[in-house]
């Protein structure tokens, strides 16, 4: 198969969709590799080492995009590059169709085959290709937090950890999946005193088993009890997934108002539309705006701070995959394996899984 990878255009976003071990692995496989042009040159991944792996460099996107059947990215097209696709290419990527249904349904209109990662499942119930990503964010959910709740960057001015004499500051986390139970363990290393929002009281039982009852709360999700935690916190994080479909508006915009000036919301869910109803997507170079007072912090690829790790951590995940799909064709492959095959979200111009299509319903 001929597979190619191009260099992703998002706002700061150096991750790469093969390093060039799995570009050793692939051609091993005996399928041609086309990698763009420095397409992992930011993260330390050059043209030579692509090439000693066994891929052809391709010097623009056109070029790679009409060369290629299989598209291997990270991030979703954006429609500077909708002009390159057609129907013989299917795009492997994180597509988060349900976060802006308007550009989703233009990328449909290409004709590709449109395979999203963060929809393929496990026979456990996970996310196997989403869980990478989302241990990242969650972790670096409270670096940012911290960091903006500093007073040069119009925060409240806080720290978040455990000074002698000095009251604890408090970090809610709603939702605790894989992002948000690493935010989790992030904030308890650094000695916050925590609040943790779920809809399961199985969840919520499960992480008290492991991280016991001291300087932490836990509590069963409504309107009433997120208002209540958020209204006393230094640092909300915001990590709620509904596969497929757009994230529920969690924090109402009339909440916000008795939070604390100088707060800071991180909202991980934003690639799904954002948890709170005052999110609204930002980039790395504008990664905060303030509403109500509120730092928000809504930036649709967190990962893409720590591009080389997240592009390790992908890479592993995703090589069985992308393996699968090469070897045995598309429509084998989707066939033969059911996880794979809820990974499918357009084929034949049209918004096909079922959880997707309702987020286009609404």
């Amino acid at each position: 198969m001929k597979i190619g990878v191009p260099k992703e255009i998002k706002n700061n976003e150096h991750r790469v969709g093969l390093t060039p071990e799995s570009v050793s692995e692939l051609v091993s496989n005996n399928h041609e590799v086309f990698i763009q042009k420095d397409a992992g040159a930011e993260i330390g991944f050059d043209n030579e080492q692509y090439q000693k792996a066994g891929a052809i460099i391709i010097n623009t996107a056109q070029e790679l995009y009409e060369n290629s059947d299989l598209i291997v990215k990270v991030k979703e097209p954006i429609p500077e590059e909708f002009k390159y696709l057609n129907n013989k290419h299917t795009v492997f990527a994180y597509l988060h169709l349900a976060g802006d249904p308007k550009v989703g349904l233009e990328l449909a209109a290409t004709g590709i085959t449109g395979i999203a990662l963060e929809t393929v499942t496990a026979d456990d119930g996970t996310m196997p290709l989403l869980s990478p990503m989302s241990a990242i964010a969650g972790q670096l959910s409270i670096i940012v937090g911290s960091y903006h709740l500093l007073k040069p960057n119009k925060g409240m001015g806080t720290l978040i950890g455990a000074m002698d004499d000095v009251e604890r500051r408090v970090v809610t986390v709603i939702g605790a999946g894989v992002a948000g139970t690493m935010a989790i363990e992030k904030a308890i290393n650094n000695k916050a005193y925590l609040k943790i929002i779920d809809l399961s009281q199985k969840r919520l039982d499960e992480l008290k088993d492991i991280y016991g009852d001291s300087d932490i709360e836990y509590i069963l999700s409504t309107d009433l009890s997120i208002e209540e935690a958020i209204k006393i916190s230094d640092l909300v994080i915001g990590a709620v997934y509904v596969v497929g479909k757009q994230a529920p508006k969690v924090v109402k915009n009339s909440m916000l108002k008795n939070m604390k000036p100088g707060a800071v919301i991180v909202d991980i869910s934003i690639d799904q539309g954002g948890c709170f109803e005052s999110s609204k997507p930002t980039t790395h170079d504008n990664p905060t705006y303030e509403q109500n007072g509120i730092i928000h912090y809504c930036v649709t690829n967190m990962p893409g701070a720590v591009p080389l790790t997240a592009t390790q951590a992908l890479n592993k995940a995703t090589l069985p995959y992308i393996l699968e799909l090469a070897n045995k064709g598309i429509d084998a492959a989707l066939k033969e394996n059911i996880h794979l095959a809820n990974g499918l979200n357009i084929k034949n111009h049209k918004i096909v899984h079922t959880a997707v299509k309702e987020a286009f319903a609404t």
